[in-house]
């Protein structure tokens, strides 16, 4: 017989032999609970982000296989299908396209040098967004963070003229402006510089604000990029160009302009002011691509309110099932497992799904989305929220999560978006009951509130939050995160293998999003956007 421990014993003082008895049994079953929880969600990213699956790219055999086991997972949960003919599947048509790098050809001309570029790693251009330009010859433009956003008083393109042009833009952006203001200002950067007449884009991206080593940027521009079949859903205009220079040859466009690239990277860094102004570089291109059609599918299971009236509402929960496929290898490694991203968020959103269908019935209903096309541009996600399997004005809410990260104890959460709509009230309000604080994102010009799905629900004016693990600056947190992202961030080293993941505390965040969840679908009151949102027009 083990000795009685401190616990048991407080409670035999307090409540008397027989109802300690009782609470410690109670107590043992909540740990089995929790420990079969934790169990299933670490088989569940086991599963999703096997080599078997071979990175489950978009349109993917490894992307069906993974899908195939999420549905039998639904099934198990006892949720009932919504997606198309009675299936869970709701089957999304994209434009894949390739970029053949050893048939592609650059050059930077800057008065009259001529700088060859190598596509590819000196210079990438994205394939994703719309189809490419075959040849492309325009002089180039500096315009600072090159955003526009005029009814927050900032343009960055005010008085330029940016016909037959190439805007060349810096990472970063102005104090003036918070993390979600650049970002969203950055989404819409490529319709509206097509608008102006500008033919292009080209980043630069500090060395400070790189999440990535430029050497693996370079590998990941190896893959294909995708857009929407359906030009109608697509932001970037057909024959536009959006490129990325690597910043050790940066230098090269700055010449004779009388600005350098160190001096605009420590402005920026610094997100002081940044000047526009002309350059006396031009850049041209010539690229050889390759197109096809390909089918994916998001996955939709619904769990049925019980309000006659507000079972026709619908909360959203959501994750992403795609990730980069097969690529180029690192450490003789060539399958991209994306067990972090986001096959952990798919386990998520199956662990609260399950809690939510066991517990008292819900007044409005609930739509549990598992996409696709997140990696190729948030492209499922947009495509859903345009062509929903309900009314999309009966879409209420929408909560995401993709990548939480849980590689420390849960202490704090970053809730992305939640200064749009009440949501984050509701988000907070649940934190302080669970003993949680809710921070801002630390590190802003990362653009998080644009890169996740719950954007797309955003844009098409339904409030949205998005789930991670919060830290601060200057914490070990902090440089967990950093090394994580430096590591294994779209990396074959993001597999089920790694190191350093808490389930326990993942199934910690599933329980608050659980408790957000059916305060949402419980509440008389649908959400509603704060005043001064970015997307208050928009609903």
């Amino acid at each position: 017989m083990h000795p009685k421990n401190a616990k048991t014993l407080s409670m035999e003082r307090r409540f008397g032999w027989r109802a300690a008895a009782a609470m410690a049994l109670l107590f043992t079953s909540a740990l089995a609970v929790a420990a079969d929880r934790s169990g299933q969600w670490t088989r569940d990213i086991a599963t999703i982000a096997n080599d078997r699956n071979e990175g489950r790219l978009t349109g993917s055999r490894g992307y069906l296989r993974a899908a195939r086991y999420v549905e039998k997972r639904i099934r198990q949960i006892g949720l009932k299908p919504a997606g198309q003919g009675g299936t869970f599947r709701q089957p999304v048509s994209f434009e894949e396209q390739t970029i053949d790098l050893a048939n592609c050809s650059a050059m930077l001309t800057v008065d009259d040098r001529r700088f060859p570029l190598r596509v590819g790693s000196d210079l990438i251009i994205g394939a994703r967004g719309a189809p490419l330009p075959q040849a492309l010859d325009a002089p180039l433009v500096f315009v600072g963070y090159g955003l526009h956003m005029p009814e927050r008083r900032y343009d960055d393109f005010a008085g330029l003229d940016l016909r037959g042009k190439i805007a060349v833009v810096i990472s970063g952006g102005p104090a003036s402006l918070s993390g979600p203001e650049k970002a969203v200002a950055r989404s819409q950067r490529a319709r509206f510089l097509a608008k102006a007449g500008a033919v292009g884009l080209l980043s630069l991206t500090t060395p400070k604000q790189f999440e990535i080593p430029w050497s693996r940027v370079t590998l990941l521009a190896t893959q294909p990029g995708m857009y929407l079949a359906d030009a109608r859903l697509r932001d970037t205009p057909d024959g536009y160009q959006s490129a990325a220079l690597n910043p050790s040859i940066a230098e090269r466009i700055f010449v004779g302009s009388g600005h350098s690239f160190a001096e605009l990277a420590d402005l920026a860094d610094r997100s002081a002011a940044v000047p526009r102004f002309p350059l006396k570089a031009r850049l041209s291109t010539r690229l050889a691509t390759s197109h096809r059609r390909l089918t994916s599918p998001n996955l939709i299971a619904l769990l049925e309110g019980s309000d006659a009236h507000l079972k026709n509402q619908y909360v959203v929960l959501s994750a992403h099932l795609d990730h980069l496929g097969i690529g180029e290898p690192i450490g003789g490694d060539r399958i991209y497992n994306g067990a972090m991203d986001d096959a952990s968020g798919v386990a998520s959103v199956l662990d609260i799904a399950r809690q939510l269908a066991t517990g008292p019935r819900l007044r409005r209903s609930m739509l549990f989305v598992i996409m696709t096309g997140e990696e190729k541009g948030l492209l499922g996600s947009y495509y859903f929220a345009n062509h929903p399997p309900v009314p999309s004005s009966a879409m209420v809410a929408d909560l995401n999560i993709d990548m939480p990260l849980p590689l420390w104890k849960l202490k704090k959460v970053i809730l992305e978006g939640e200064d749009e709509s009440d949501l984050g009230d509701v988000g907070r309000s649940v934190a302080a009951e669970q003993d949680l604080r809710v921070v801002p994102d630390p590190i802003p010009n990362q653009n998080v509130l644009i890169r996740t799905d719950q954007f797309s629900f955003l844009r098409s004016g339904i409030p949205a939050l998005a789930f991670r693990f919060g830290f601060e600056r200057n914490t070990p947190e902090f440089q967990i995160q950093h090394d994580w992202f430096t590591n294994r961030y779209h990396a074959p080293s993001d597999d089920p293998q790694q190191p350093g993941v808490q389930a326990s505390e993942a199934i910690r965040l599933d329980d608050y999003m659980s408790v957000i969840a059916r305060r949402i679908a419980d509440s008389p009151e649908r959400p509603h956007w704060k005043q001064q949102s970015l997307f208050n027009d928009r609903h």
